[in-house]
């Protein structure tokens, strides 16, 4: 099947004012790969972008705040691939200290094995805070527009309440 086929957003470049990005250059702009680009649309996190003639991936405004939101909630969300090495790593040398661990051993070599596994698990431990206070925050403003939208709803209803009696 063409790819003119598969992709219903196929088509000649945009007349409109509106710029166009190429896969790469979004990359650029977002710090991702082009492979992760065709990834997010391959999954649905991305609508199929506009194609050039030629099959070249077309990227609007829209789509690049849309790949920034995606970013931000991975990070918001998620661990980074950094942060899941760094969290697997240390639960290696957790479970390395443990397997060299010896009750008999010297009370220097005991207390330095323990000050290692203490190092390990406290900077885990900081990476989960950092998660944890992000979402603290995005609970925040999320709280804070909920209530707007309550309070919102609440004029509108108290409005239409005074238009009815005042209709009677």
């Amino acid at each position: 099947m063409p790819d003119d086929m598969a992709n219903p957003r196929a088509e000649t470049p945009p007349a409109s004012e509106e710029p166009h990005l190429q896969i790469g250059e979004v990359a650029e702009r977002t710090g991702l790969t082009q492979r992760t680009l065709r990834f997010y649309e391959e999954k649905g996190l991305l609508k199929p972008p506009t194609r050039m003639e030629g099959g070249f991936r077309l990227y609007s405004e829209d789509d690049i705040q849309r790949v920034e939101q995606i970013k931000h909630l991975q990070q918001l969300l998620g661990f980074t691939l950094a942060d899941i090495k760094e969290m697997v790593d240390a639960q290696e040398t957790i479970t390395e200290i443990r397997a060299q661990y010896r009750a008999e051993a010297a009370p220097a070599q005991k207390r330095a094995q323990l000050i290692r596994a203490r190092e390990v698990t406290e900077r885990q431990l900081e990476l989960v805070r950092q998660k944890v206070e992000a979402l603290g925050d995005m609970q925040s403003k999320l709280d804070e527009r909920l209530e707007r939208i309550r309070g919102w709803l609440e004029g509108m209803e108290k409005s239409e309440k005074t238009k009815a009696k005042a209709a009677t």
